[in-house]
Order: C-alpha cells, then structure tokens, then sequence
C-alpha cells in the first residue's frame, strides 16, 4: 500500500498535467459552442436506449433542474431528443440523435489525442502509464466510479 503523501504527490502532478493541457479540450468545446457538462452528458448518453434525467442527475451528481437545462441546451442544438419511455410513456428518455453522435465521437476523438507531453515518453515509461492507467480503470469499473 502506498502512502497517503505519495499518492496525494502523484495525484498533485497528474491534476496539474490535466489542467496544464485543458486550452486544447477548451478549444474542442468552444468550436462546436458546448461546455464541459455538456461534453459529460454527450458521453453518458447513446442513441439506442435513451436514459432519464433523474438517472443522469444521480449518475453527475446534479440537481435535476440543472441536467434538466443541460439536456434543453443539448436539445436546442439538435444533439439529444428525449422519448417515450417504452414501458411508461409518462416517463421521458434522453438519447443522442445522429447529430449527438457524430458530435460526442469528434470530440471525444480530440479529447483522446494525447499531447505532445506524452508522445514524448519512451516505449517503457508508455508501458509503465498503460498498467498504471489500465489498473485505475478496472477499479473504477468495479466500484462502480463512485467515491
């Protein structure tokens, strides 16, 4: 187990790398005139099934009124379209249209470039970044990403 201070120093170094490279995320956001909850809603969503607001509040941890906006906003843009829940009409689903798709797939190919910072490291420290990344990954899945 590692100690608190180590991790708190990595962690420390990791968020300051992200925030150092966020005008590039920033700039994929502003051309296509979306936020960052807007990018987080586009990539909870599919255009299959479709989702209610209330589960995407609880999933982002967001007052219903705000994902409510967030979601009109999204809908305004022709990205999202909400629908009849097949088993309750009462009950509204929120899924992405082609348009939503297309959005959320550029984007999130953009966001997935990796910066020069990281092109830059050698095929070991790669390696070493891909465990360490692929380790994370599979304990937030198993947790289910909540803290």
């Amino acid at each position: 187990m590692t100690s608190p201070d180590s991790a708190a120093a990595v962690w420390r170094l990791m968020f300051d790398f992200f925030m150092h490279s966020a005008p590039e995320r920033t700039e994929s956001l502003r051309k296509r005139g979306l936020t960052p909850n807007d990018a987080r809603a586009l990539s909870s969503l599919d255009d299959s099934q479709g989702r209610p607001i209330g589960e995407l509040a609880r999933q982002w941890k967001s007052d219903p009124s705000n994902t409510t906006w967030v979601i009109d906003r999204l809908e305004k843009a022709g990205l999202v379209e909400r629908r009849a829940a097949p088993d309750d009409r009462r009950v509204k689903l929120v899924a992405l249209t082609a348009k939503g798709r297309r959005t959320r797939d550029e984007l999130m190919a953009e966001f997935r470039r990796p910066p020069r910072e990281i092109t830059m490291l050698d095929a070991d420290d790669l390696g070493a970044m891909e465990r360490i990344f692929t380790k994370i990954g599979a304990a937030t899945t198993a947790g289910g990403g909540e803290r």
